[in-house]
């Protein structure tokens, strides 16, 4: 596995925001930093959503035939991370073990734009020792949509509200996502309120094992 040390922002925050000719150079930037990989893997639904979505449109508005093929030829080489364990790989049992109560969030990139469907959740029931409680209201987004939380925040705040409701009515220790703009959003209040609830991106929990002392 690699990690190349040169790769940046996806662009997503400058697109959403209206800042689109500044996010045209990082369509480029990801091309150049994996144009060399067998598969990309990113821990982060609504950055493949954002690459997926608007990534061929960016490489036409810039008018580069090569670069139009490079995004075209790379982009079904990119995975979210549980995708390409279920999708890609066809592995659910990865080996994993924590002895703890928790609960899953389905963030919208995920369920929406990817079809994640059931995939991280089966993920889970695999996970040896876990108690895995299922949230009311899953497919109910948690508020944050980026800068929609800034522009939006009184919106935002109410949709939070119900999310941690939710959350905090399983019982869990523990609330995990397959985006970690949700999970942080999700932490900010679990944090405030002093519930003692904790968030941990799905890739954390399927990383522990016996000697983890997660």
């Amino acid at each position: 596995m690699e990690f190349p040390a040169g790769q940046t922002c996806c662009g997503q925050m400058h697109w959403n925001t209206g800042y689109q000719s500044e996010a045209l150079p990082l369509v480029k930037r990801f091309v150049e930093q994996f144009r060399g990989a067998e598969t990309a893997v990113v821990p982060s639904s609504s950055c493949v959503a954002m690459m997926r979505d608007h990534y061929p449109k960016m490489a036409a508005e810039i008018g580069d035939a090569a670069l139009i093929a490079e995004v075209s030829q790379l982009l079904p080489r990119v995975f979210e991370f549980s995708e390409f364990l279920t999708k890609r790989l066809g592995l659910e049992d990865v080996g994993a073990y924590y002895p703890h109560r928790v609960t899953y969030h389905a963030s919208c990139h995920g369920l929406r734009n990817l079809g994640l469907g059931d995939g991280p959740v089966r993920l889970l029931k695999a996970v040896r020792g876990i108690d895995l409680v299922e949230l009311d209201g899953l497919e109910q987004c948690c508020g944050f949509g980026g800068t929609f939380a800034v522009k939006n925040a009184d919106v935002s705040s109410a949709m939070l509200e119900e999310k941690i409701s939710t959350v905090l009515g399983t019982g869990a220790e523990v609330c995990t996502a397959c985006d970690n703009s949700c999970l942080m959003h999700i932490q900010g209040a679990l944090h405030r309120q002093k519930t003692g609830v904790k968030t941990l991106h799905l890739a954390e929990i399927l990383a522990a094992d016996e000697g983890a002392g997660l």
